[in-house]
């Protein structure tokens, strides 16, 4: 059987088709869905059209790719949003196609099982909006925290400012109390940690099978974030070949992750390629 999934993030929107336990391919584009979130607690006009055009799009992609089952789902800052209903409604009303709002203990859950299948271990999944930290052991979730910040959120609120960021980051972090994880093998998946693995190997187009499995440091991750947030945007779209409205952003993100692993004393991440969008299909299909 062939399966899609759609994950309807805070800055893009990604689709993952699958069949016969393998990744046919991954596609993603960036809509910056929740951009001024931060400010009016509402999803923009603009932002909730251009998403949901993308959507669309790739509903319509999946379909003729032979996807007999097409899941959808939408995290952080439409289930922060006071209009995230109305957008569910627009994607609906433009494709026929049903979004789920996760909430954030799943969102955790299903990038748990992506990274990690049903093996113990910890993940951190900093999204746009938010960021989730789940550790399993012996098959048994022992911690599992979603926080309302992420590098869209960031960038908002902050800029590329440093000083900015580093006042909002160690405010915010303070959300994940005193656990720490230097005892556990963590993972990190979604566009901060991945982008920092591609820029690591030097990667001038992303190649999951590359990224998959790349050890970022903590002291790695704190230079990325000092070099990204003193090199210009127009610099970082060559260097990575990415979109500016994702450029902007990896700088913010870099420093949360750095200081979200000095806090728990996580000296290394392994980054994992696979994460919500093969969760979610688990999650829902008992397996890919």
């Amino acid at each position: 059987m062939i399966i899609s999934a759609i994950d309807v993030g805070s800055n893009s929107v990604r689709l993952a088709t699958f069949a016969d336990g393998k990744t046919l391919y991954k596609r993603i584009t960036t809509t910056r869905l929740g951009e001024g979130l931060a400010f009016t607690g509402e999803l923009s006009p603009a932002a909730m059209e251009r998403t949901s055009a993308v959507i669309a799009e790739y509903n319509k992609t999946a379909r003729q790719d032979g996807a007999q089952k097409i899941y959808a789902f939408a995290t952080a800052a439409v289930r922060a949003a006071k209009n995230g209903k109305d957008f569910i409604s627009l994607v609906k009303n433009s494709c026929g196609l049903t979004v789920e709002i996760i909430s954030g203990e799943t969102e955790a859950e299903i990038g748990l099982l992506g990274a990690l299948g049903y093996a113990d271990g910890g993940m951190i999944d900093l999204g746009g909006a938010s960021t989730e930290l789940t550790v399993r052991v012996g098959g048994r979730r022992i911690y599992a925290k979603s926080v309302d910040i992420g590098a869209v959120r960031l960038y908002d609120l902050c800029k590329r400012d440093k000083n900015a960021l580093e006042k909002t980051i160690n405010g915010k972090i303070e959300d994940f109390g005193g656990f720490t994880a230097e005892n556990y093998n963590i993972y990190g998946v979604s566009g901060t940690a991945t982008t920092l693995a591609a820029l690591k190997h030097g990667l001038k187009e992303y190649d999951a099978s590359v990224v998959q499995g790349t050890r970022l440091a903590v002291e790695e991750v704190e230079n990325y974030a000092v070099n990204l947030l003193n090199t210009p945007v127009s610099d970082i779209c060559k260097m990575l070949t990415v979109d500016e409205r994702r450029a902007d952003i990896i700088g913010g993100g870099a420093l949360l992750l750095a200081r979200l692993m000095q806090k728990l004393k996580v000296n290394g991440i392994t980054v994992s390629d696979s994460d919500n969008l093969e969760g979610f299909v688990m999650l829902k299909e008992g397996g890919l």
